[in-house]
Parts: C-alpha cells; sequence; structure tokens
C-alpha cells in the first residue's frame, strides 16, 4: 500500500540470512560475534533482535525500472529472492548482495497495471501475486504470464462491489500446512466491521494447484489506526504478523506479532464483526516493537520515533538458526525522496 497517512518455504534459502554483509554498503552492518554485550546491543526484545541492516538499493534503478516501491519478499526455489514492486514489478535479487539480477513486469488480464501487494512463490516457482485494485489473486510464470486466477468473497471485494475500501484489502500472503493452505491478509477492516477487526482468507490447495475458498479468521490491531501490511506463516501453522501504521510528523509504528489462527472462529459466515462475542479472535503476542530495536547508525530523512524506522511492508523467514527463526524485512519508500528502501535482517524467538 502507498502509506502516506495514515522471498517458498521456512527450509528453503539459508542463504537469504546472510545478504546483508557489511561489504559493498557503507549502511550496512556487520552480523553480531555472538558475545554477551553485543547480543544485547543488538537486542529490540527478549524475542526479536536486529541483526543488521542496508540501504543499499535505495534510489538505484536496474533495467529501466525503479528499485523501490517494495512491498513483499519470498525466497525462491533456488535460494535467490523474489522483491515485488506495488508498481507491477518483481525484481530477482542475489541473496547475498541484493544486487538485481532480473525484473519481470506484471499486468492483469486487459495488460493494465496491478496494485501488487502480496507474495508466494508455489513449490512449482509460479508466483501467487496480490492486488489491491480489486482485490485479486492470480498466478503467474516466472516471465510474468498469467495462469490462474483465485476466487474473492464477495464482501472483500472493493465498494460497491464489496465492502472493502481502496488501497486498504490484501496485502499479506503466505503458505501454511505444508503449502496447502493459502492465507491473505485484509490491511484494514472492511464496511460493517469494527475498526481495527482485519479478516484473514484462506484457501485449499486442489487437484491442479488450483486453490478454492476456505475459512476466514478476524485479527484485531492494538490500534484502529495500524493495518496489516504483512503476514508470514511458520512451520507449526502460527503466524508472524506486522502492524504498520503512520503520523504525519512523528512517523511510523511497526510491530512484529506472534499470532495463532489454529484455534480462531471461522467468520467466513459472520456478516458483521462488530465484537467478540461468539467470534474467537486470532491469538496474538506482541514480540517486537521495532523502534525498540537499536539505531546500529541507521539515519531517517523525515521525522520517525527511531531513525532505524521506515515504511516497512514486507516480510519473509529466510531459514532457522540457533533456534531462532531469521526474517527479512524490507520498507516502501514510494518512490519519496524522504523515505527509503531499507532491508532488516532479525533473529526471531517464537516460543
Amino acid at each position: 500500500m502507498r502509506l502516506r497517512t495514515v522471498l517458498a518455504t521456512v527450509t528453503a534459502g539459508l542463504a537469504a540470512a546472510a545478504c546483508l554483509s557489511a561489504a559493498g554498503s557503507a549502511n550496512a552492518v556487520a552480523p553480531a560475534t555472538g558475545t554477551a554485550d553485543t547480543a544485547a546491543a543488538h537486542a529490540c526484545s527478549s524475542s526479536v533482535s536486529l541483526d543488521g541492516f542496508s540501504d543499499a538499493l535505495d534510489k538505484t534503478a536496474f533495467g529501466g525500472y525503479f528499485v523501490g516501491n517494495l512491498s513483499a519478499l519470498a525466497v525462491d526455489k533456488d535460494g535467490s529472492l523474489a522483491a515485488l514492486a506495488d508498481r507491477s514489478y518483481l525484481f530477482d535479487l542475489d541473496a547475498k548482495t541484493l544486487a538485481p539480477k532480473s525484473v519481470v513486469g506484471l499486468a492483469g488480464e486487459n495488460g493494465a497495471a496491478l496494485d501488487s501487494e502480496g507474495l508466494v512463490v508455489d513449490r512449482d516457482g509460479t508466483r501467487l501475486i496480490t492486488s489491491e485494485t480489486e482485490p485479486s489473486i492470480r498466478r503467474y510464470s516466472a516471465d510474468g504470464k498469467i495462469l490462474d486466477r483465485l476466487p474473492v468473497p464477495s464482501s472483500l471485494l472493493v465498494s460497491p462491489a464489496g465492502r472493502a475500501t481502496s488501497n486498504q484489502t490484501f496485502e499479506g500472503l503466505t503458505l501454511l500446512n505444508g503449502g496447502r493452505t493459502l492465507l491473505a491478509s485484509m490491511e484494514y477492516a472492511i464496511s460493517g466491521d469494527t475498526a481495527g477487526i482485519v479478516r484473514f482468507q484462506t484457501w485449499q490447495r486442489t487437484k491442479g494447484d488450483h486453490f478454492e475458498l476456505s475459512a476466514q479468521y478476524a485479527y484485531r490491531t492494538d490500534d484502529p489506526i495500524l493495518g496489516v501490511p504483512e503476514v508470514q506463516a511458520l512451520p507449526d501453522g502460527r503466524l508472524l504478523v506486522l502492524e504498520r501504521g503512520f503520523t504525519s510528523g512523528v512517523g511510523n509504528t511497526v510491530r512484529l506479532y506472534l499470532a495463532d489462527p489454529r484455534h480462531a472462529t471461522d467468520t467466513s459466515g459472520t456478516a458483521n464483526l462488530t465484537g467478540q462475542a461468539g467470534v474467537r479472535l486470532v491469538r496474538k503476542t506482541l514480540l517486537t516493537d521495532i523502534a525498540s530495536c537499536p539505531t546500529l547508525g541507521a539515519t531517517a530523512k523525515q521525522p520517525q520515533p527511531n531513525p532505524l524506522l521506515d515504511n516497512i511492508e514486507g516480510m519473509v523467514v529466510t531459514g532457522r538458526a540457533k533456534g531462532a527463526y531469521k526474517v527479512l524485512l524490507v520498507s516502501d519508500d514510494n518512490q519519496n525522496a524522504v523515505q527509503t528502501t531499507r532491508f532488516y535482517r532479525l533473529s526471531v524467538r517464537a516460543h
């Protein structure tokens, strides 16, 4: 989402965890040495530490495309990183250096541009990509050809076709249950639901790697001004969820949660979510507020509670080491001079 107001499995691509090396970027941060003092200096909370960050791609270009507007990440089958721009194009990045290797333009069936926000690389290497415009989820080949389009509940369509608000629909996308279940997160509440209650829609895989509509769950953000820009599945069925907002003159709020949809109520038949009575929400636990992370020398081009912060929008689990998940985040600079395309490397313990 172009926010101003308010890369396909966990074990694939362990090399991506080293993509933020100090070499080649004055803004990159070397990994922690493992000593107690260094570990403490990198801690964001008892569950999360900041291993490094990189601004190496900020305000660069490749193949005639601006390298920015990055809204989603995925680990590709070869271990490289897929990085989705919300202006209808998809980069392939080197996992170690972040250098772009190729770029593919995307479009809808009529050739129109997408507001492309969510990304999954499926087990066959095809790309499942959301667009906030309708919203929609399409399957693309690696060269950008449309192969399939998934059904979407009518209530989640943008008004007047449905009850969603333009630019506040499918942002996050992830595969659960060994790839059998696809989950997309709405960014904000739909009309008729209480502000702050966000619907998570799922699909079940069928023969031929198609997906059919399945259960839906309700997730409540900590504040109605916060939306959900990304979700990522863990092997046990839990989710990492980002909540994000922006306040002019203050900056961004970005928080990381551990959420569990496994015992939540299926709300696909619930017309209006106006309270918790009879509905078990997705349970969640705050892992960290990114504002609590050390700056590690980061600078900001506009006011921020912590200069490390920017419009963080993409997230992917790249592997696991020493009992912690390795998580890569990226910020969407909206092609704006006062925002930064920044990659963040985190270690996350999900107890």
